[in-house]
């Protein structure tokens, strides 16, 4: 159990959980007395995204290069972090809603979790650790401010995770960034994209450019 406490440390787990218990303490101050939260799915969808950038701030390492070594099977480990902490951050706001009586409903809270967990996983892969809590935080944001006289699936794509449950545009949405951001994060890891990236501009400039040789 010694290396899940040095993982735990490592990635900054309990300061992700002490985010997410503060808002959890936040909703359930608004929901104690059962009425009516104003702004219905905005503010479980905003104590959601928040668990997830919290979550986030855990997925970069602190050695890349021992993040990506083959000596550990880091795949599994990659794609249990960010399953096991989508569930902690559902799980905190259920445990809010059966005390203080929440406007989320269960189906609301897994699909949002697994949309906004594969998407910080996503972004950790990258844009790494420190700037994944970029892309729930904007997207978020960005729902909050769609334009409400559109209609049609983009802008239901683009503000999936405030509509109801079974919505299938948003379900689907849910799905596939939960899919594709875990898949991505846990076999390439944090930073993979920008590293490539970064490594391909390294090898033109060591290149140099091409000259002519004199006739």
């Amino acid at each position: 159990m010694r290396w899940l406490m040095l993982y735990a440390r490592s990635r900054q787990v309990p300061a992700s959980l002490a985010t997410v218990l503060v808002s959890a303490v936040a909703v359930w101050a608004l929901t104690r007395d059962g009425s009516a939260v104003p702004g219905g799915s905005q503010l479980p969808a905003a104590v959601l995204t928040a668990g997830a950038m919290a979550l986030s701030i855990g997925l970069g390492g602190q050695d890349l290069d021992l993040d990506r070594s083959a000596a550990i099977r880091w795949a599994p480990r990659r794609a249990a972090h960010v399953l096991l902490g989508g569930a902690i951050v559902g799980a905190v706001l259920l445990t809010v809603r059966a005390v203080g009586q929440g406007p989320a409903t269960t189906a609301f809270v897994a699909r949002d979790c697994a949309g906004l967990a594969g998407l910080a996983a996503l972004g950790a892969a990258v844009a790494g650790g420190r700037y994944a809590w970029a892309f729930p935080f904007t997207w978020l944001a960005f729902a909050f401010f769609a334009p409400p006289s559109a209609t049609g699936v983009p802008l239901e794509v683009a503000s999936w995770m405030l509509l109801p449950a079974g919505t299938p545009s948003a379900t689907w949405t849910a799905l596939c960034l939960a899919v594709v951001g875990t898949t991505l994060y846990a076999l390439a890891g944090p930073e993979a994209l920008s590293t490539v990236g970064r490594a391909s501009a390294a090898s033109r400039s060591r290149c140099g450019p091409v000259r002519a040789s004199p006739p």
